[in-house]
Parts: C-alpha cells; structure tokens; sequence
C-alpha cells in the first residue's frame, strides 16, 4: 500500500452520525497519509452524476464545533499526523456577510491523495466517482499534478459500520459564560473581530481546537497574542520552548490554510493583558478552561478603562489518555517538552580524532541542576565516567601539572602551611574578576583536557564503549570539541538557588552570583544533543537516564572489538 507525505479527507457522512465514524476513519487514512491531513466537512454531498459536485456552506452550530474537536481529540491517537480542519466553508451566523472564498485554496502542504467516506452504490472505486473526487478535490483546493484519489470503506454497504460511540469529549466544546443550556443546532454567532492568546509551543490538537474555534467565530480580523519574554519564566522546562519565530511561523501556516479570508495579526504577549485588553475593535475573546480565569479579569481591566466587555468563549480542555504519572492529564505543551527529555535532538558530532572504540558524552548543567547524580546512573548502567572536578584536585595538588604555574602565576600566600593551595583563597582571587579568572582558566582547562584525554586511553583500555566528561564548565572550556555529544541537566533557577543553599550553606544572594557567572540552562541547552531534568522524584529521573541510554546504544556506530 502507498503511504502519501499530505492528503485532503472530505467527509460526506451527515454530521448526526459521523461522530460515532471517526475512529476507523482517521485510522484508514494514517494509515496512508504520515505528514498533513487536511479535512474538509461537506455533509450530504455526492460524487455521483454527471454534475460537477460543488462545495457548499456549512451552518457553524455547536454540533459542528464539538465534531471539530471530536476529530482532533481522535487525530491524537496518531502521533505522527498534522490534521487541520478546514474551515473555509463554515459559516457563522451573522448579521452581515463575510467574504466568499470562490477560489482555488491553495494549501501549504498540496495533498497527494484524496480520501472520502462517500458511499458508493456498488461498493468499489469505479471510474466516475473516482473522477468526481478528484474533480471536487482540484476544484477547491490545490493538488499535487499526480494526484492519486482513494475512497474509504469502498465496502460501506457490504459490511456493518461500529456505531459504538469513541473516545471524545463529554461535554460541549464550548462551555457558556452563563449557565444557559444550548442546543447542539443553536447556530453560533459570528463576530467582525475578536482575539486568543497562549504560549502555541509544538503547535497540538488542543491548540487548534482553541483556534479553530476563534477563526469560526471571526468573520473578518482574529488577533493572536503569543506569549513572550517574560511570560514564558514560570513554563515548565522553558528552555525547550520553541523560539518566538518559529511559533508565529507554525502558527501562520495552519491559520492561513484552515481560513484563508480571515486576516491574522499575530502579535508577541507580553503581559497578561495584551491587545485583548485595551484594543477597542475587539468584540470577543476566546479562552480555555485553564485561562477563563485571566479572561475575566481581561474584562475587568476593559471596564476599568471605559471600554466594553469582551464576549467570551470558554474552550475546554482535551484529555491525554496516555500521560505519565508526572505529566499533566491534558493535551499540552508541557508534556510534549517533558517528552523530549533523553531525545536526541540534533545530530552528534563526528570525532575522528577521538579513540575509534570509544564514544564520548560531555555531560553539563547549571550548578545544583543534579548533574553529578546523573553521571552516577550513567555509571550503574555501564558507563566510564571523568569527573573533571577530580581531575582539577590532581592538577592542583603538590607536585600536579597545574601546581607550580598557578602558584607563578597568584603567589605563595595562596597556599596553606603544609604547602597545599587553598582553593577558597583562590577563589576569593577570581569570583567577580574577569581578568584574574581567565588567567587561572587558561592554565587550568588545557591541563584538565588532557587528563581527560588520558582517562578515554584507560576508558578504552576497561573495553568501555561510553565515556562521560562530567563537567560544569564543559562548554565554557571549549570541550565539546572532544565528545560526539553534549548531555545537559536543566532545572529552574529557583530550585537550583535552593539547592545550593541547602548543599554549600551558601545565602541565597551568593547563590544567585554563582549561577550569574555561569552559562545559562537556555544557552547550554542551545548547544546541547540531548537534555534531562532532575526536577522530579529520583524515579523519574532514573526513567530519563535509561531512555536516554537505551537511544544512545541504538545510534553508537557498531566499533570493533578487541585489539
């Protein structure tokens, strides 16, 4: 069977019982689609006759919406595809007409192939009907020159369709602001303007519930705020958010495709507020359940400022069946961040300098992020580990590699009486003092690479096949140049600052001046191939290592053994 990189779904089925269908829908088509998969809802029309079949408006009620969400809420189960639907024949009740989009659409990602529930009498894909959806499918969207057309269940009448309901939501996708009971037939308004606002990391199924109802409800501008700078701190594991760039990027493309006649503004949040609450053209805002809270107080503010409410629209959330037990139980950001935790997440580095049965791991993080715990279960699991801060113990020792240029280089009152270096007195001589400090790193971090170096030739010598170089400074020092990987440990600055305090008795202000001289979790993550995080119990942690093993074993080039 092909397996296509896009495709375009129309569903022809009557909205009252397409629910209970989409399961072994969606399932058919991921199992020819692996990228995009738009959607395109045309109830009642037919793909038999000499006619050209013509797309139709559909009344936007809170039928359809609850089916939108329905249909993201079932595309979760297959991780690996984009479904969009599109909205460019939805249409909201309204007191004036918004534009006809007449066209033809043009798409981001042209489908491939074109998929329908369409009945057919005889149950196969003859030519006609064939000819038909492909005919319907050019005529409204653009298609890739080769198209190839497949009809779902071409057996419908032969066999009988599971009318069991699926997995979705319980309750009506929006949750009104009154407790006033709606029909699923109500129509829903339509709106000249309106707003939505969120963070829209690793664009998700819950994301574009949020935003599909926002564009229904839209007939002419939608203004989405995506949140920026110093809204992002309190995120879980931010330095694993998307760059601002690449969300709006993402974010405009599956806008433009799902509702082309809309107009975006896509704009960065940076208080709670936003243009939501001082931009008098706006007539809704639309909101989760997690965010109705900051809704309500977006009103206030309005009020506060003479200009009117918002009308708001309460989305609810979509629930994640398979979250682990220290994830959220929703579709979320955060638990697709946690989830790259142990990944891979950019190719390794080629060393070929390095030794040929060996493969290094630089393993780093802020101070107090757990590294060293993380090196211990990378040892249990097999790996040789370089503990750079040891290696800097033997350098400074009596009689080291280090111990007479450092001594040249700050004087004799930096040693004890028995002629050791006191390493706090010289480290009052550094802390603060950029010049002094580099004059210690510049004889310390060469010396301190080539007892690593050495260590590998042992590593190699114990028929090791994985080196960790535990270091803080890793990155600082220029060491990623001797490791096919760097491994980073995050966790947020707040925990790390108690941490230390707890660890070193240090105050919280001399804490805070130790992470300040350091690289930043976000600019060691920025270099990194894969990323960890100590923040949870040792349990998880433990899980993270080993995922992160496990993968690693998978990608180590097969080495000879033995000399």
């Amino acid at each position: 069977m092909a397996v296509f990189r896009s495709g375009l779904l129309v569903l022809t089925t009557p909205l009252a019982s397409l629910t209970t269908r989409l399961a072994p829908i969606l399932t058919s088509a991921a199992q020819l689609v692996n990228h995009t998969l738009y959607v395109h809802l045309q109830p009642g029309l037919s793909l038999e006759g000499p006619a050209q079949p013509e797309s139709s408006p559909v009344q936007a009620t809170f039928e359809v919406l609850d089916l939108i969400t329905h249909l993201y809420a079932g595309a979760s189960v297959h991780g690996h595809l984009d479904v969009r639907v599109l909205l460019t024949n939805i249409r909201a009740k309204s007191a004036f007409l918004p534009p006809q989009f007449s066209s033809v659409q043009n798409l981001a990602h042209p489908p491939e192939v074109v998929l329908t529930d369409f009945q057919t009498l005889d149950g196969s894909q003859y030519n006609p009907v064939k000819q038909q959806l492909e005919r319907y499918a050019t005529s409204c969207y653009s298609c890739c020159p080769q198209l190839a057309s497949v009809l779902l269940y071409p057996e419908y009448g032969s066999r009988a369709v599971s009318l069991e309901p699926q997995d979705a939501p319980s309750s009506s996708t929006i949750k009104p602001a009154s407790p006033v009971a709606r029909s699923p037939k109500q129509p829903v308004r339509g709106y000249h303007r309106g707003a939505v606002g969120g963070t829209f990391d690793r664009l998700h199924n819950a994301h574009k519930v949020l935003l599909s109802v926002s564009c229904i409800l839209a007939q002419e501008r939608l203004v989405v705020g995506v949140a920026d700078k110093d809204l992002l701190k309190s995120k879980l594991l931010p330095e694993l958010l998307q760059s601002y760039e690449v969300r709006v990027e993402r974010l405009s493309e599956f806008l433009v495709d799902i509702k082309p006649s809309l107009t975006f503004d896509l704009i960065p949040l940076l208080d709670p507020y936003g243009p939501a609450g001082s931009d008098p053209s706006l007539e809704f805002l639309v909101v989760s359940e997690e965010t109705y809270r900051g809704g309500m107080a977006v009103n206030r503010f309005r009020l506060e400022n003479d200009l009117e409410e918002l009308a708001l629209y309460q989305v609810q959330l979509l629930k994640d069946p398979n979250h682990m037990e220290n994830e959220e139980d929703k579709v979320s950001s955060s638990n697709f961040r946690q989830q790259m935790l142990g990944n891979l997440l950019r190719p390794p580095h080629k060393r070929p300098e390095l030794p040929q049965n060996l493969y290094v791991i630089g393993l780093t993080g802020i101070s107090g992020s757990g590294k060293s715990s993380v090196a211990q279960r990378l040892k249990g699991l097999g790996a040789y580990i370089i503990d750079s801060d040891h290696l800097g113990h033997r350098a400074y020792a009596p009689g080291g590699p280090a111990y007479q240029p450092v001594v040249e280089a700050f004087g004799p009152d930096i040693l004890h009486k028995d002629g050791i270096i006191n390493r706090k007195i010289l480290g009052s001589r550094v802390f603060g003092n950029k010049k002094q400090l580099k004059i210690l790193t510049d004889i310390m971090w060469p010396i301190i690479a080539k007892l690593a170096q050495e260590e590998m030739d042992l590593a190699v010598a114990e028929g090791k096949r994985v080196c960790v170089i535990d270091a803080a400074m890793l990155l600082e020092a220029g060491w990623q140049n001797m490791v096919h990987e760097v491994w980073t440990v995050v966790i947020p600055e707040t925990e790390a600052v108690r941490r230390i305090v707890e660890r070193d008795g240090l105050s919280e202000v001399a804490a805070q001046s130790r992470l300040q001289s350091q690289m930043s979790g976000q600019q060691l993550v920025d270099q990194s191939h894969v990323v960890l995080s100590t923040l949870w119990e040792p349990e998880v942690t433990q899980r993270q290592v080993e995922k992160a093993w496990n993968l690693l074993q998978k990608r180590i080039p097969k080495m000879p053994s033995g000399p």
